[in-house]
């Protein structure tokens, strides 16, 4: 496969989930399946560690494909740049240590078998939309992407699940809806969809306003931006483990890997700061009141949700930092998208820790009531390690990972001379650190207490090391990134939106 240009690599990134997809579907057993995952699982890890090798020696621009070669307008093209290949790789290191989690996590068959299909279905369309150049070909990755998250999250089985996973299905067809009329305006407009078409004959006029504003209220509700955001924590908090993870790591952050794509270059003539303003606005309430529910949440899923909806509103603060007083500069929307997608690695990697910690603290001690976590650090001591570790990326403590997002964060508020944004950035880090510290307050501090009658005082199981370690492995890797960051800076101003 090295022998193979960059280029003829991309299609493999979709075609082999598929081929997954399909496989899992014959071979219906647990170990036919988790083997032939993990063994496409490696194999898409080497086409990616190629790509972004490629990436490295053109720093100046692209790697695209045409399909058939049928270029634009009327074919379908694939493309690659930094902040694409950044999200690529994040998606394969997370499916690959996911996977193994999930090998060992579902103990119904049922679930099993139906699991792998629709996880490698999700992964074809989150690797599907990465490299589309084409919006409406975005629109078929996002609805891909919809309907198997929506069946992965219904895989729980309990009331709350199928509620959740009903409510996530209307959401997310509203979405789309929104994204489709905001696609026929723009193809009605300027007579196609490819990226860079509609980037070089974008104008600033009322329709093209409206298509950003449709495709941002569509978006918007897929990412679950304050106040769009209801029916994110009991999607995300009555799901299984590992959808949870894959959910809060990747998919919310594909809608708004698309929403930079069209406010920071396909439709950057319709942008207003007013707009950009606004959206700053919402993530900063977001930050606030996705913290404010995380400590008065009473479960430890629902908190680490909560906590999310807290963690997007970070990212919304691109939007105002890509405003400069010095208009000439081009470092100001660098040093934005940079901080950001740092950002994007270091919460997916943490919260992704979380939520297997927390899918391990279920299976052992039955529950994952806080308040009846008291003392069961003996029971379950490298899953609760683990949840302090991505704790302490969350917050923003050094050597962490989100120690650097945070900083990069403040550094471009205060090279804007938006200060009051590095304010909110603070803010949410001391009220971060109010949620997680109550959890570890309660678990490691307060002794043990028998609750006599209580329905969660079940006898302990035996958890096997694979689901301890891979939590534990990533909470680590969030580690060892804040001593290093300078790889993934270099690699999203490769080709970097302008």
């Amino acid at each position: 496969m090295s022998s193979i240009g960059p280029a003829a690599l991309l299609p493999y990134l979709i075609v082999l989930p598929l081929i997954a997809a399909i496989l899992t579907v014959l071979y219906p057993s647990n170990k036919q399946q988790s083997g032939l995952s993990l063994i496409i699982g490696a194999i898409q890890g080497y086409v990616v560690f190629l790509l972004v090798n490629a990436l490295y020696a053109l720093p100046s621009g692209n790697i695209e494909y045409q399909l058939a070669g049928w270029g634009s307008p009327l074919g379908i093209d694939l493309a690659i740049d930094g902040f694409s290949a950044l999200l690529i790789a994040l998606t394969c290191l997370l499916n690959l240590v996911l996977m193994l989690y999930s090998t060992c996590y579902f103990s119904n068959q049922a679930q099993q078998r139906q699991f792998w299909p629709l996880w490698w279905l999700l992964n074809a369309g989150l690797n599907g939309l990465f490299l589309s150049a084409d919006i409406f070909n975005i629109y078929v990755t996002l609805e891909i992407i919809g309907l198997a998250s929506v069946a992965l999250v219904a895989l729980g089985h309990q009331r709350d699940s199928l509620v959740a996973a009903l409510r996530y299905l209307l959401v997310g067809l509203l979405g789309s809806l929104c994204y489709l009329m905001a696609v026929a305006l723009l193809y009605r407009a300027y007579g196609t969809l490819d990226f860079s078409m509609l980037a070089a004959n974008a104008q600033s006029d009322v329709l093209t306003w409206t298509a950003l504003s449709l495709i941002t209220a569509g978006l918007a509700l897929k990412t679950a931006l304050v106040p769009l955001h209801f029916w994110l924590p009991l999607a995300h908090g009555s799901a299984p483990a590992p959808v949870s993870a894959v959910l809060s790591a990747l998919v919310v952050k594909a809608s708004f890997y698309l929403l930079a794509r069209f406010w920071m270059d396909i439709l950057q003539p319709a942008v207003t700061e007013t707009g950009l303003f606004l959206l700053g606005v919402l993530g900063a309430i977001a930050i606030l009141w996705g913290v404010y529910q995380a400590i008065k949440a009473q479960r430890l899923k629902l908190m680490v949700a909560y906590s999310t909806v807290a963690q997007i509103g970070y990212l919304f603060l691109l939007f105002p930092l890509l405003m400069s007083g010095d208009t000439s500069s081009q470092s100001t929307p660098i040093a934005a998208l940079t901080a950001i997608s740092f950002f994007i690695v270091a919460h997916a990697c943490a919260k992704a820790a979380m939520f297997m910690a927390a899918g391990n603290m279920i299976k052992v001690i039955g529950h994952d009531d806080i308040e009846h976590l008291n003392g069961k650090v003996k029971e379950i001591p490298l899953s609760l390690f683990t949840f302090a570790i991505a704790g302490i990326s969350l917050i923003g403590l050094p050597p962490s990972a989100g120690f650097i997002a945070k900083w990069l964060l403040l550094n471009a508020a205060i090279d804007t001379a938006q200060w009051w944004w590095a304010i909110i950035v603070l803010l949410g880090g001391l009220l971060a650190a109010i949620a997680i510290f109550r959890v570890l307050d309660i678990a490691f501090m307060q002794p043990q207490k028998e609750q006599p009658g209580l329905q969660h005082s079940l006898p302990t199981k035996r958890l096997p090391k694979v689901m301890s370690l891979c939590g534990l492995c990533l909470a680590i890797f969030t580690m060892l990134m804040g001593f290093n960051a300078q790889p993934f800076i270099d690699l999203v101003a490769i080709g970097v939106v302008r």
